[in-house]
């Protein structure tokens, strides 16, 4: 069941979860943001998405039930079959003596209840409400193996390749992966997800059905057919259930045969909130400010991947008012947000970042995004942009914070224009959370921690820690991973910071004087989230250098 922002605003009045007042400043704030009422009444923390779960549960007069605090067991979620699952979008919680307590988005709906008294005869059902996107994270336990699929469809039919390509789609955006790869093998072609960032073996194309396949992508990509031996790029679109996929799409040559990687992007801009990337407190009120100032430049550097366009884009909806003119330049557009001009980089026209930039610097902006700094062109137009009045945000290609203005420098940037102009680098990483489903609690010494890296014993100095790990569940595939959060390594520009940047410094004169002013480095940030139990010292290891950025003690 799907609740219009009309209904659960309606909903919320009338069980007094908010008022009046909190609803014309929503409506208010409409006039100078173009953020719905909705993201208005989130961001302010007026309501959350427990008050609306429970808000909309009364008025269904049933209990709510919060999965994200109360997953079900993996074992009770099959006893109910996939069919009637799927049908009536419910989820069995638990078994309390001849009480079967069962969840579901649409209470009301015509024989829920007969149903489940066929599965569950002479039992006392009791049904309670829990959010749509709660429901259909649990529903995605019955998710089928791509293998299974694959082999049903081979054996039924000789021209597969449609079926085939939405089956993997389809796998691909239940399992939120970012990559799709086709790496052809001796006799078969592999076929991996990245998912959270870590690429997973999930099916095996017998290779003569591979030609069908990759002949269906090229054609909806738009590459040429007859080429064989040459990289090529394109792009195309995936329409299924009513969802919309867009596709990046690349093929190389390889010795045994043309591999594909498709690069899964967001179709549109969603519960981007600033506060929810991984942000201290602290981090968050300094982009905060810098952001909202007129003109600058804020950085955000890491490698591809890394997060840094949705860090961007977070900012974005932030500063996408009515009295402001945004426009960027990208290669691709990732994101689609109403009210932003988006440009996107197009080879064929020559239409590159320099050029489309100063085109842009001519249409009257406030903000300009820039997707990319990667030559000495481009960053000259936009510090100049930013000089005349802009503020520019962009991403840049460093290992770290401290790294970006030696490389700056060393494309030809002016020290003087620079120290000027730049107003803060961010830099990140993303590591996977814990699977909420099978969180549990560990406990170390500071020995053990200390043995799996002698550099943590200068954060882990108690005698013992409790910890968290997951320990793998059919909800994040076994792995004890779901979901990505965001390390995060911030140098905001200072005055001495700025006299230190015209003696063309080294990344360590930098990062010593950036930490005395408050800075925290990546590994610092990372193992805030190890003792807050969002990551594990494992995951944190595999994505920070432990070496770097040790205070001096």
């Amino acid at each position: 069941m799907k609740y219009t922002q009309d209904k659960i605003i309606e909903v919320l009045l009338s069980g007094n979860y908010m008022s009046e007042e909190d609803l014309k400043k929503a409506k208010d704030s409409l006039t100078v943001s173009r953020e719905s009422v909705l993201d208005y009444l989130l961001n302010e923390e007026i309501v959350n998405k427990n008050i609306i779960g429970q808000a909309l549960a009364e008025s269904l007069a049933v209990p709510y039930s919060d999965l994200d605090a109360n997953a079900p067991e993996v074992d009770h979620v099959f006893r109910i079959t996939e069919k009637v699952a799927q049908k009536f979008r419910v989820v069995f919680m638990k078994q309390s003596g001849e009480d079967i307590i069962i969840t579901t988005d649409d209470p009301l709906q015509e024989n829920l209840k007969e149903e489940l008294e066929k599965i569950f005869p002479n039992k006392n059902i009791k049904i309670t409400f829990s959010l749509p996107e709660d429901i259909d994270n649990i529903l995605s336990f019955y998710q089928s193996d791509l293998d299974t699929k694959f082999i049903q469809i081979i054996s039924e039919k000789k021209q597969i390749a449609p079926e085939v390509l939405l089956a993997i789609f389809d796998d691909a955006v239940s399992l939120r992966a970012s990559d799709i790869h086709f790496e052809p093998r001796n006799t078969d072609v592999l076929i991996r997800f990245r998912i959270d960032g870590v690429l997973r073996d999930v099916a095996k194309l017998p290779k003569e059905q591979y030609e069908n396949v990759l002949n269906r992508i090229k054609v909806q990509s738009g590459i040429r057919l007859d080429e064989h031996f040459a990289a090529q790029d394109g792009a195309m679109q995936s329409k299924n259930n009513g969802i919309t996929v867009d596709l990046r799409v690349s093929v190389v040559p390889t010795v045994e045969g043309e591999k594909v990687v498709l690069r899964v992007l967001s179709s549109y801009v969603q519960g981007l909130v600033l506060s929810e990337l991984g942000l201290s407190h602290r981090d968050n009120l300094i982009l905060e400010e810098i952001a909202n100032k007129p003109f600058g430049m804020i950085v955000v550097t890491g490698p591809t991947g890394s997060g840094k366009t949705t860090t961007l884009y977070a900012l974005l909806k932030i500063l996408n008012k009515s009295d402001v003119n945004i426009t960027t330049i990208e290669d691709p557009v990732e994101y689609k947000m109403s009210g932003v001009n988006q440009i996107q980089v197009n080879s064929v026209t020559e239409l590159t970042f320099a050029k489309g930039l100063r085109s842009i610097v001519r249409q009257d902006p406030d903000i300009i995004l820039v997707g990319e700094i990667r030559d000495n062109e481009t960053a000259e137009i936009s510090i100049n942009a930013s000089l005349t009045g802009h503020l520019l945000l962009s991403t840049f290609h460093a290992s770290d914070a401290s790294v970006t203005i030696p490389r700056m420098l060393d494309m030809g940037i002016e020290p003087f224009l620079l120290a000027s102009t730049l107003e803060l680098i961010v830099a990140q990483r993303l590591a996977r959370k814990i699977c909420s489903h099978c969180k549990q609690s560990i406990t170390l010494s500071a020995h053990d921690i200390e043995k799996m890296n002698d550099n943590l014993k200068e954060y882990f100095k108690y005698d013992e820690y409790t910890l968290y790990e997951g320990r793998g569940c059919d909800f994040c595939g076994d792995s004890g991973y779901k979901g990505r959060v965001a390390l995060f390594e911030m140098i905001r520009m200072t005055p001495e910071l700025q006299e230190l940047v015209l003696k063309h410094p080294s990344s360590q004169e930098i990062w010593e004087l950036a930490q005395k002013q408050g800075s925290v480095s990546l590994f610092e940030d990372g193992v805030e989230k190890v003792k807050n139990g969002m990551i594990t010292i494992a995951e944190l290891l595999r994505v920070a250098d432990p070496k770097k950025r040790i205070k001096n003690q």
